[in-house]
């Protein structure tokens, strides 16, 4: 008889967060000593209950460091112009190192103008113009915070990257494109699927990492993957249980894979611990008159 392939090794998130999350208190500390407290402003319109949940979240990690965290909470009727007069002062404030616009917007505001209105040295999310352009070439002030996580994560495990076939599932402008130029930036062949993709197993059986953020419950299965391969799980998605789950069949992946990342406990964590990281280097910044 075949002996079973033992179970993947799971990337614990938390874990990996919480060590950086000591670290970044002791970076605050210093930058205190200095005469300079990191500050987050933290908008939030309308009163999409998971939008609030997400908030309160990063609210309290900023809290963990010792970030001082700014929340603006507005209605659903602010309109397009007093939002943007808001980011306007926020830019201009120097007591504010961090910008975080929560998404999604009410339909009726430009994101896409709020979000290039975001000064690009305090845009902590990654998401202006500026920072996602400078990807292509390397230069960025704030990578995205979701592909900057699942990076940290990888380099936590000491999993190589240049060379290897990487296939990223979801073509996202916050994780999926952004995640393909930070993995090509360290020497990796990088394929992207997406939804229009014809028969995805024909791609994600070559990876060697397999990055998965389509926001489709089980969508990878275990047949799907190259023995052996590292499965990082971005997908975030409620079931009618109420169970949340990941883009992969854990169970069945697991016994397969060589790493594997769980939901929830695996990149979530580390999306905010770079919101943090970002909004602590954009402090250290300031405090050294750049």
């Amino acid at each position: 008889m075949k002996a079973e392939q033992s179970t993947a090794k799971i990337i614990d998130g938390k874990a990996v967060a919480r060590a950086m999350r000591d670290k970044q208190r002791a970076r605050v500390e210093a930058l205190m000593a200095k005469g300079v407290t990191p500050g987050l402003a933290v908008v939030l319109v309308g009163d999409n209950p998971a939008s609030a949940l997400y908030v309160s979240n990063k609210v309290k990690a900023c809290e963990a460091v010792g970030i001082k965290s700014i929340s603006h909470r507005h209605p659903a009727t602010i309109t397009n112009e007093e939002l943007l007069v808001l980011i306007g002062k926020l830019n201009a404030d120097p007591n504010v190192h961090g910008i975080l616009v929560q998404l999604p917007l009410p339909p009726h505001i430009d994101m896409a103008k709020v979000l290039e209105t975001i000064a690009p040295e305090k845009d902590v999310d990654g998401f202006h113009l500026y920072n996602v352009g400078a990807l292509v070439v390397g230069r960025q002030i704030f990578p995205p915070c979701t592909p900057y996580g699942v990076m940290n994560l990888l380099e936590h495990e000491n999993i190589p990257i240049e060379g290897r076939n990487v296939v990223v599932v979801g073509a996202s402008n916050i994780v999926g494109k952004p995640m393909a130029l930070m993995l090509m930036a360290r020497d990796a062949t990088v394929a992207i699927c997406h939804a229009k993709t014809r028969d995805l197993a024909q791609f994600t059986i070559l990876a060697d990492i397999l990055v998965v953020a389509a926001g489709v419950p089980k969508l990878i299965l275990p047949q799907m993957v190259k023995t052996g391969a590292v499965v990082i799980d971005v997908g975030i998605n409620r079931l009618p249980n109420g169970k949340v789950v990941g883009d992969v069949d854990f169970e069945g992946v697991s016994k397969k894979a060589s790493y594997i990342t769980p939901v929830p406990g695996g990149v979530g964590p580390m999306t905010i611990a770079m919101l943090l990281e970002n909004t602590i280097q954009s402090a250290e910044r300031t405090a050294e008159g750049h």
